[in-house]
């Protein structure tokens, strides 16, 4: 895939434009002015706020209110918009780090709970790179999602209608809205998300085995044309302030996702013995609840501003599948039919409790220390029942069928130290130990036992070298490890054809890093340089099944990943535009001995990113968003280049309260995912393509006499929950 010439060209230029000494001396009055406060109120007014901050520890703060990122119908878009960040088959990742995990104002939250945080609530997203000894250690780098938050008393919403038009999907509609009332010490917040309509995902792949005396090759098509029934978040939470000091809250939150629709499956197989069809139905009828309850507590315990946090939380997921397959063959120009009923039930409940203490020494010299505790339990069982088109007389089949059964207990202790070495220099040091025990159970492919514990220190440094105003460093190690997702455990069969099946692997192995990176601010440049090494990285492959044409879709680990990284940042704002520009450039190698892939070369993988906000006074903002990602080879496979072009027009009317919005999303329809790998003696190519390219409406009304919000969310959801999902 080519990325278009003249994106390419744009985002240079103004990359390159962003340099310049017009956009540095804008840049430095802007700084002047926001020095002087009883002025900022006014600048507000006349000048825009720049979408990314950097810092000088290698984190980014990404502002989301009045920017082309507010207009995303979920959270999960916005942080694809957001830059460094990379949003592709159901994994968020940081460039150059790997897999993030999400916190929520400072506290650890799952999939499910953050794709169902409203938009509109969202005040900012801090990206941080290098996470201390106080975040889990599941995650390469963090995702922080702060909401809007203050002290006026009052009542504010907001309520939202979006409208979604693709050629590619079909049309949807997402009804939106958020209350909060604040009166004195008690605060209330409420928020309901509903989606309908239709969305699709098409992808094309082919598996051949080119040596003559096993010759194969697949050409497979699968089509999910999905049906959102009711996709829709709703929650509520509840908060009492006894004092500025502190406060105690409870939340209830969950999500329903009824998904109908159907996936389309078309696999044309030629071999030695001649060539086979097989065309495959799966009528969807997929119902997944579900439900949280936070209990927390919040307080500052002396004058210098230590702080207490204790908090816990419930969560459950059940999810229900009875899906119907129509299943044709056309095999020596000879037809057959059958079909199938496919039923899973599938429960997860965890139960976590947290507690964390920050006490402030001095004035640069801070202590935090905390430890959880979380529990994990989860229960799965899949039926297949076959019948021929003939009888449709429905049997039970004890090779397609399953039961699964998990136990997880994760303790965990932590102390982070940060201070100053005279007036230059401040570090922050700290170390987190986690302890893992669990027990496995599954019926497929024969009974199945598995238990195991272990323990894991994860050490953690960061330098600060503040050399002059506009010449900043940082150093950082940071070790990290990454379990592997419940499902990615459970060996039950998600069918997609006779010939090909998604497995659970109940063997794998958790990931572990180690990263470093050297950081530079220079003249509000960011620089920064990186090397990640992993031990037993998680992956996937198609892999070879009982059947000389069969094959598995499974998670696996690889042997180690080497990947080194470099970017160079620049944002400006001028009066009537503001850009942010990235330029990365990263470079991984990957090595295995197990799983017999196929080594190729090594080649360096570009990535560009440009936002920018172009404001006519008192008639309209357009917001122009473009990035391009590379072609990457890391040699077990390669995979191809990828891109979006999202343009935004909005208009504010009666004082701001009414906002209508446009947005033309992935305008060249070039966010595919798409690469090839060699495994097992057979070469596989994929390609992906989702529904990116749309036509979005957006009307928004806000009403309140409050201006602000008073709802401190803090919830505490632990990692467990992100590998629910």
């Amino acid at each position: 895939m080519k990325f278009p010439v003249s994106v390419l060209l744009s985002i240079y230029s103004l990359f390159l434009y962003s340099t310049g000494t017009n956009a540095q001396t804008a840049q430095i009055i802007s700084d002047k002015v926001a020095n002087k406060n009883n002025e900022l109120n006014e600048v507000v007014i006349k000048k825009q706020t720049s979408l990314v901050k950097y810092s000088s520890n290698g984190n980014i703060d990404v502002n989301v209110a009045n920017t082309l990122l507010s207009t995303s119908s979920s959270v999960n878009e916005l942080l694809g918009r957001v830059p460094n960040v990379i949003v592709a088959e159901g994994q968020i990742s940081v460039l150059g780090k790997g897999e993030a995990i999400i916190y929520l104002n400072g506290i650890l939250i799952n999939y499910e709970r953050f794709a169902a945080i409203p938009v509109s609530q969202i005040s900012r997203i801090e990206v941080i790179s290098n996470p201390s000894a106080k975040y889990d250690a599941e995650g390469k780098a963090v995702i922080n999602i702060i909401t809007k938050k203050n002290i006026e008393n009052g009542v504010m919403g907001t309520a939202t209608q979006q409208v979604t038009v693709s050629k590619f999907a079909g049309t949807s509609t997402n009804t939106l809205l958020d209350f909060n009332y604040t009166k004195g010490k008690f605060s209330f917040i409420t928020n309901y998300g509903l989606q309908l309509g239709k969305g699709r995902e098409l992808l094309y792949t082919t598996r051949t085995r080119p040596n003559p005396e096993e010759f194969m090759r697949s050409e497979l098509t699968t089509d999910w044309k999905r049906q959102f029934n009711n996709y829709s978040n709703f929650g509520f939470g509840l908060q009492y302030t006894f004092s500025e000091k502190n406060y105690i809250s409870l939340a209830y939150s969950g999500n329903i996702e009824d998904l109908g629709g159907v996936v389309e499956s078309r696999n044309s197989i030629t071999n030695n013995s001649g060539n086979s069809f097989y065309a495959t139905d799966i009528d969807k009828n997929d119902v997944l609840l579900n439900q949280f309850v936070n209990l927390n507590y919040n307080a500052i315990t002396d004058k210098q501003g230590s702080s207490l946090f204790i908090g816990s939380q419930y969560s459950n997921y059940n999810g229900t599948v009875k899906d119907f397959i129509d299943e044709n063959g056309l095999v020596d120009d000879v037809n057959t039919q059958k079909y199938l009923k496919n039923n899973v039930g599938n429960t997860i409940n965890i139960i976590a409790t947290q507690v964390d203490y920050s006490k402030k020494i001095k004035e640069n010299t801070r202590l935090e220390t905390g430890a959880k505790y979380s529990f994990a339990t989860i229960k799965s069982a899949t039926e297949f029942l076959i019948a021929d088109a003939d009888d449709m007389n429905f049997e039970f089949d004890e090779e397609l069928s399953s039961d699964f059964k998990y136990q997880e207990r994760i303790g965990a202790a932590y102390f982070n130290y940060g201070s100053s070495i005279g007036k230059k220099f401040d570090f922050s040091v700290g170390v987190r130990g986690e302890w893992t025990k669990y027990n496995l159970y599954t019926s497929a492919n024969g009974i199945q036992k598995f238990e195991k514990s272990y323990g894991n220190l994860f050490p953690n440094l960061l330098l600060n070298m503040n050399f002059s105003e506009n010449w900043k460093a940082h150093f950082s190690y940071v070790s990290r490890i990454t379990r592997p997702r419940y499902q990615a455990l459970n060996p039950y069969v998600i069918y997609q054809d006779p010939f090909t099946t998604i497995e659970g692997n109940p063997n794998l192995l958790p990931e572990k890093v180690h990263a470093f990176e050297v950081g530079a601010m220079y003249r509000k440049f960011d620089f920064k340089i990186g090397f990640t090494y992993k031990t037993d990285p998680i992956s996937g492959a198609a892999l070879r099944g009982d059947t000389p044409n069969s094959y598995i879709l499974r998670s696996l680990n690889r042997e180690k990943e080497q990947v080194y990284f470099a970017s160079v940042s620049k944002s400006f704002t001028a009066k009537w535009w503001t850009s942010t520009n990235t330029v990365s450039m990263n470079l991984t190698k990957s090595f295995d001995n197990k799983y017999s892939y196929a080594l190729g070369p090594v080649k360096p993988q570009l990535y560009l990113y440009s936002n920018n906000t172009f404001t006519i006074p008192n008639l309209f903002k357009i917001q122009l968003l473009a990035w391009y990602l590379g072609d990457r080879s890391y040699g077990l496979g390669s995979d191809n280049s990828r891109s979006t072009v999202t343009l935004g027009i909005e208009r504010n009317f009666l004082k701001d309260a009414f906002k209508l919005n446009f947005t033309a999303n992935d305008i060249f329809h070039d966010f595919m995912v798409s690469g090839d790998y060699n495994v097992g003696q057979t070469q596989i190519y994929y390609h992906r393509t989702y529904t990116t390219n749309y036509f979005r409406f957006i009307a928004t009304y806000s009403f309140g006499n409050s201006k602000k919000i008073n709802y401190k969310k803090s919830e505490l959801e632990q990692t467990e929950n992100n590998r629910a999902r």
